[in-house]
């Protein structure tokens, strides 16, 4: 028979073993949430930035990553592809940023998505020229092509495609070149 003394020491220990798993399911929930909340407060951040740099509404347009084998393609179309005044103002943007992005000048997503932003330090040492960078209209904004020969450029595409995912949050969404009307206007 167990004495008193025995009995309040299994007790002491019995919470003990609990917790963890408690500890465990508490970390799992409150951790997403933590990140989602940082995520919010990026987008947010990246927003009102964005807002300095692209003169059309990041509310009204949604940006669309799609990559590919040989870079990628980044396009920009107003959600309401009726709306001329954004879709002029999205390819007077694109259009711009084409240019700049030739010359290597890539201060626009720097300034937006700041310096440390994945992928972006490869895209400003790359030597001009080494990305080939093409500008198009499609139905309710613009497209630019980013295509390269070098596996390392590609991957400096890719990991800016997902920064630019994430940073924008739910104006931004990643593409398939299988989609109809991927390059169509």
């Amino acid at each position: 028979m167990r004495s008193n003394a025995d009995a309040c020491s299994t007790l002491r220990l019995t919470p003990m073993k609990h917790p963890l798993p408690q500890i465990i399911l508490s970390l799992a929930v409150a951790l997403p949430l933590a990140g989602h909340a940082a995520d919010a407060t990026r987008q947010a951040e990246v927003a009102q930035r964005g807002a300095q740099v692209m003169p059309f509404s990041l509310a009204a347009t949604t940006h669309v990553f799609t990559k590919t084998a040989q870079g990628g393609v980044q396009r920009v179309v107003a959600k309401d592809p009726a709306d001329t005044g954004q879709v002029k103002l999205v390819r007077s943007h694109l259009t711009e940023i084409e240019a700049q992005f030739r010359q290597g000048d890539f201060s626009a997503p720097a300034h937006i998505h700041g310096m440390d932003m994945p992928g972006l330090a490869e895209l400003r040492a790359a030597p001009i020229g080494s990305i080939a960078i093409s500008y198009k209209d499609v139905k309710g904004g613009a497209e630019l092509a980013y295509r390269t020969a070098k596996p390392e450029l590609v991957a400096a595409l890719h990991r800016w495609f997902d920064a630019q995912l994430s940073d924008h949050g739910a104006d931004a969404m990643a593409g398939h070149m299988h989609h109809p009307g991927m390059h169509s206007n």
